[in-house]
């Protein structure tokens, strides 16, 4: 295999993290290890060239997973990113870039726990990653060098598409692309709810409307077209499309979405704070 990733360490691997390791290990990397508390959620991973180690039965297991390791991604709730941080600190490589997929957990705050050596990455991937079209902000800390990042990016490239940004825009593409899939699943939700009360079975409404969205998602994508240009060619003038538009333009969907995003930023920012 071609293009192979370097070492890599993994703590922590919950529902997003196995994403990530589901890519990484079909993209190919020299080395992944990685580590869970428990036996029985070390044993539930069986990836080919995947090491999974329990710390319920080493207990110092991430010290030898981060031995060697060129990315070492933090996989744990937020409240034990720091000091997972601090344990692995004397053990990391020289050359280690530390990768935090926490939300509002700061690149500064881990760095403060590290060897002044260890640059931090902080990276925010959404759930679509499972299916590996996620898409995944990634943002160098105070120490993080432009080839640093871009190892990173490669990294998440194995799931998906990935945005390099400033790490000051991080939380505000959480509500984007982090919180995202979850506005369009409420979508389905409504437009499937609209199908039923007008007597489709719930089957009936289901295969209708999840094969819209995913059909309008692939023409979007095949196409290269704007949303904008593709909702003019549906909406012939004078049509029953056009009376639909209407109905839904005055709702302002964009004022909506504007409340929305900005709720969820400001929570962002609470947890960021403590």
């Amino acid at each position: 295999m071609t293009d192979l990733l370097p070492p890599i360490a993994m703590l922590g691997v919950g529902s997003m993290g196995g994403a990530i390791l589901s890519g990484l290990a079909h993209h190919g990397a020299e080395r992944i290890v990685v580590t869970n508390r428990t036996a029985e959620k070390a044993a539930g991973i069986r990836l080919d060239g995947v090491e999974s180690i329990a710390l319920a039965d080493e207990p110092d297991g991430n010290a030898r997973a981060v031995a060697g390791a060129k990315l070492v991604v933090l996989g744990v709730k937020p409240a034990g990113i720091v000091d997972l941080a601090r344990e692995i600190a004397p053990h990391l490589e020289p050359d280690a870039v530390v990768v935090s997929i926490a939300a509002g957990t700061t690149t500064a705050s881990i760095e403060a726990a590290l060897p002044a050596s260890v640059p931090v990455v902080r990276a925010m991937p959404n759930t679509p990653s499972h299916v590996g079209l996620g898409v995944t902000g990634v943002a160098g800390g105070a120490r993080a060098s432009a080839d640093d990042v871009a190892l990173v990016a490669r990294m998440f490239e194995a799931v998906g598409e990935v945005i390099v940004l400033d790490e000051s825009q991080i939380d505000a593409l959480s509500t984007i692309s982090g919180s995202g899939p979850a506005y369009v699943f409420l979508l389905i939700e409504e437009l499937t709810g609209a199908a039923e009360r007008m007597g489709f079975t719930h089957e009936q409404a289901a295969t209708m409307v999840q094969g819209t969205f995913r059909g309008a998602s692939e023409l979007l994508a095949a196409d290269g077209a704007e949303p904008a240009e593709l909702r003019r060619r549906v909406t012939s003038p004078k049509g029953t499309t056009e009376r639909a538009v209407a109905v839904l333009q005055e709702a302002r969907l964009g004022e909506v979405f504007d409340r929305a995003t900005a709720a969820a930023l400001a929570r962002a920012q609470e947890l960021a704070a403590g």
